[in-house]
């Protein structure tokens, strides 16, 4: 893979995460249109749905994040029943907007480079007349990241790096990572039930 277009296709990341969690959780990862969306399952789509935006490879990754995070209650509520206000907030609006997304951004900085990518913070916020101070949440967000290497990544979180390590940096075929997670994920079961 030596082109690096080539390198992260959106096919990739869809068929990594749909053969990681879409039997397990009934969980599909969707290309969609302007704006990202968790949508759960119901009557007309059997499954769980995550919705990343305009087929950017960046907001794919982030919107998994977000659904890692989210527990099994949150994943039964559309976007997780979060508060989300579009580009232009005022200066409270941002803080609350900073505080929500350190989190999955974190996550997300990993996954980035678990893909050979280099990560950029967002602070999502174009339309705003409020300075915002990227590179004060740039360090909330990889002290968030540490934390989470140091301490350990939740289960769904571990198998889709290791997904993403195995495919990209180990260079193993869609198949060989994607069972390099289900091991991850069942091994990680025993260590809870043990």
């Amino acid at each position: 893979m030596s082109n690096t277009q080539d390198r992260w296709t959106l096919e990739d990341i869809t068929a990594l995460f749909d053969g990681v969690f879409a039997e397990r959780y009934q969980t599909r990862l969707i290309r969609g249109g302007d704006e990202p969306l968790y949508r759960p399952a119901n009557s007309e789509t059997p499954y769980h749905q995550v919705i990343f935006a305009r087929g950017y490879y960046a907001s794919a990754l982030h919107e998994i994040s977000h659904w890692c995070i989210a527990g099994e209650k949150r994943r039964q509520l559309e976007d997780y029943g979060y508060w989300y206000c579009p580009d232009g907030r005022n200066a409270e609006q941002q803080r609350a907007f900073e505080q929500a997304e350190v989190a999955p951004q974190a996550l997300e900085s990993i996954f980035t480079r678990a893909c050979g990518r280099v990560f950029h913070v967002s602070v999502d916020n174009l339309g705003g007349d409020i300075e915002v101070d990227i590179e004060a949440f740039a360090a909330q967000v990889e002290a968030r990241a540490q934390r989470y290497l140091e301490e350990g990544l939740m289960a769904r979180a571990k198998a889709f790096q290791v997904a993403l390590k195995s495919f990209y940096s180990n260079q193993l075929t869609l198949t060989e990572a994607v069972a390099q997670a289900h091991a991850t994920l069942e091994s990680m079961d025993e260590a809870l039930s043990a």
